[in-house]
């Protein structure tokens, strides 16, 4: 990781990532203080509901748990604590959501509001739902930062999990892209299944059967609501955050001329790759920004206006109306008529 620092307008989590690692290493015998060395974040500020931090604030302290942990299970640990509770409106949207299957698109879908120090995808298959683990928001991090990052994430989606269901719910297996740590088998014991190592890639595999299933504390209102606060957390953090957030302002003022990554990067005065590079830092890239602007202002329009799917799909840059239809679908897991109520 090249800056511990934050980057202009990166701080805005809670710091509830970072106290739960503080506190697992205060059990090791590790003072606070040391935890939290260069983070920036004082320990009287762990309990501040007003004080605010960053993904790099959050590496550093884990950077610091690399160094000074004493018990390999330390990450491990540090994802079975991460309660949804802890997570404020994201967490209890999830918790109140009416399905797996939306559990997982949700959990996605508002993923920017949780502190995310990986980046995650989801593929429901024919017999299987797996749980990708992509690459770290912010790149160039040391490989065993990495697997801090790694062990803390599967444990923390395997807790996670289980809280939906209201039940035990391991996986079927997990698998990992890089050698077997001296600690493997603890990994069977946090996870509860199967795990195999250098594989192509970090992935927890799910049956496919769960996705239908009820959440126990599923409400349709409550859900209804939490997500309405979470569309509006994120498209606040979106439109005021760095380098995306010019991007998403700039797409929103020009709807139905979107400019390309080239044009995009010649208006902010940078080549393509310092273009992608920086977004990858911001946890995104140009797609998934355009993709998110094309998703509101379709939904937008489909509940203020009149106009028909072929017109959206136009006014949207689509080929056509079959394109658009596929994409609404995988953007919200709804069609134009669905969304337009």
């Amino acid at each position: 990781m090249k800056s511990k620092l934050p980057l202009p307008n990166e701080q805005i989590y809670a710091p509830y990532k970072i106290d739960a690692v503080v506190e697992v290493l205060a059990e090791q015998g590790i003072a606070p203080e040391d935890s939290l060395k260069g983070s920036g974040v004082g320990v009287d500020k762990l309990y501040d509901a007003f004080e605010l931090t960053s993904v790099r604030q959050y590496l550093t302290v884990c950077e610091n748990a690399v160094r000074l942990a004493t018990d390999p299970a330390t990450a491990l640990e540090v994802g079975r604590r991460l309660h949804l509770s802890a997570y404020g409106i994201y967490g209890y949207a999830l918790l109140s959501c009416l399905s797996l299957r939306e559990y997982f698109r949700l959990a996605v879908k508002y993923r920017r509001l949780a502190t995310p120090p990986v980046n995650i995808e989801w593929a429901e298959h024919d017999e299987t739902v797996t749980w990708t683990f992509v690459d770290p928001i912010v790149p160039d991090l040391s490989p065993r930062l990495w697997k801090f990052l790694i062990e803390q994430q599967v444990s923390l989606n395997v807790a996670h999990l289980q809280e939906i269901a209201g039940r035990e719910c391991p996986p079927l297996r997990a698998t990992f892209s890089y050698p077997p740590p001296a600690h493997a088998g603890l990994y069977t014991k946090y996870l509860g299944c199967h795990c195999e190592f250098d594989a192509p890639a970090c992935e927890l595999v799910y049956e496919r059967s769960i996705l239908d299933q009820k959440p126990q504390k599923a409400h349709r209102l409550t859900t209804a609501l939490l997500q309405k606060t979470c569309d509006r957390l994120v498209s606040q953090e979106k439109t005021s955050s760095g380098l995306s957030g010019e991007m998403y302002q700039v797409f929103l003022t020009n709807p139905g001329d979107f400019p390309s990554m080239d044009a995009m990067a010649a208006r902010f005065n940078m080549v393509k790759r310092t273009l992608r590079r920086r977004l990858q830092a911001e946890g995104t890239s140009f797609q998934s920004i355009l993709d998110d602007v094309r998703s509101s202002l379709a939904q937008e329009y489909l509940q203020t206006t009149k106009m028909s799917a072929s017109d959206i799909a136009t006014l949207l840059g689509f080929s056509d109306a079959a394109n658009f239809r596929r994409a609404l679908k995988r953007w919200t897991g709804k069609g134009p008529k669905e969304l337009r109520g």
